[in-house]
């Protein structure tokens, strides 16, 4: 993924989700818990999903990022994507 492709996510921002390699998803529902560098994005994972602060954070590489969408309904993300 090219860094932007997600800074095109954050200006205007609306709420998106974020999909790795390893099947791993985020939801980005503030622009306040996503800081995008130039090879990887450090998300802030808040301890409830409409909190605007983060709790921890998680660093991943841009290479592997490999889908972003829209977060139209709210959905649990913001860990490893459960199967």
């Amino acid at each position: 993924m090219m860094l932007q492709d997600i800074k095109s996510h954050l200006r205007p921002f609306e709420p998106f989700r974020l999909t790795t390699s390893a099947g791993e998803t985020y939801d980005i529902r503030s622009p306040d818990l996503i800081m995008v560098g130039v090879g990887s994005v450090i998300i802030g994972i808040p301890p409830k999903p409409d909190d605007d602060f983060f709790e921890r954070t998680v660093r991943i590489s841009l290479f592997h990022v490999v889908k972003i969408e829209p977060l139209s309904t709210p959905g649990k993300g913001n860990g490893p994507a459960m199967t």
